[in-house]
């Protein structure tokens, strides 16, 4: 071979290297044609999304607790005026649908008390109610039940009469000392007495309660765990019952 095609051949090397350089360079010229890619979030979008979020669960659980107080309420018994039937400490669910339901809308720390309710049933006797107590309103009473619009309650000898008649009284009290009446009950009131007859403060006192101000009645005892119950529900319509 002479050194001229020697020359010649180096040549043809030195030429081919250019024309692989496109074939290197062809994914990335495909790459070009493709889509472009999404662009990435803002930092302020990010923000507005939690904000929204967080006032969703807000008025979320502002509904939850408007919903539940206007149909169920808790309360402490704070006193012995129930026993043996109810304890002090005790807690209950009451429910306010039982007889007046409505619109209840309490913000205390704001002295925000809204109160609008319209009745649709009425007490039984042996119901176990809370209310507010008549003389002050910011005060909750628990009692039960005794005699309704029209009768005519009387207490002697520590047992209780209803138009005349012994009332049935199968929850068991613990009896009065002393007599009372007899009282015609007035109309849209209810007569309530505690169970515990000598250290309660009732309708022997204070008079009948408006049924207006019943808050509602008690379903459920939930603490302490070892009082866990339903309230026990009688039907006393019967006054021959203990007769």
């Amino acid at each position: 071979m002479s050194d001229s095609d020697t020359d010649v051949a180096v040549v043809e090397v030195a030429e081919e290297a250019p024309q692989e350089t496109p074939q290197a360079f062809e994914p990335a010229a495909d790459t070009s044609d493709a889509a472009p890619s999404a662009p990435m979030p803002q930092a302020g979008s990010g923000i507005l999304a939690a904000v929204k979020e967080f006032v969703q669960t807000i008025l979320l659980a502002l509904a939850l607790f408007f919903l539940i107080r206007n149909v169920i309420q808790n309360f402490r018994i704070d006193g012995i005026s129930m026993e043996p039937n109810f304890h002090n400490g005790q807690f209950l669910i009451v429910n306010r649908f039982a007889y007046c339901p409505g619109f209840h809308l309490e913000v205390l720390p704001l002295g925000v008390k809204l109160n609008k309710t319209w009745c649709v049933s009425q007490p039984r006797r042996g119901d176990v109610i809370v209310f507010e107590y008549p003389l002050d309103a910011s005060r909750d009473f628990i009692k039960r039940v005794i005699a309704l619009p029209g009768e005519t309650v009387e207490v002697k000898n520590g047992q209780v009469y209803v138009d005349g008649r012994l009332a049935p009284e199968p929850f068991g009290p613990n009896p009065s000392a002393r007599n009372y009446g007899p009282l015609r009950v007035p109309p849209n009131t209810v007569f309530v007495m505690g169970d515990n007859r000598n250290n309660s403060s009732d309708s022997r006192t204070w008079g009948p309660l408006p049924q207006k101000e019943i808050i509602g009645k008690a379903v459920l005892s939930y603490w302490p765990p070892q009082l866990w119950a339903i309230v026990p529900q009688y039907d006393l319509t019967d006054l021959s019952a203990a007769n």
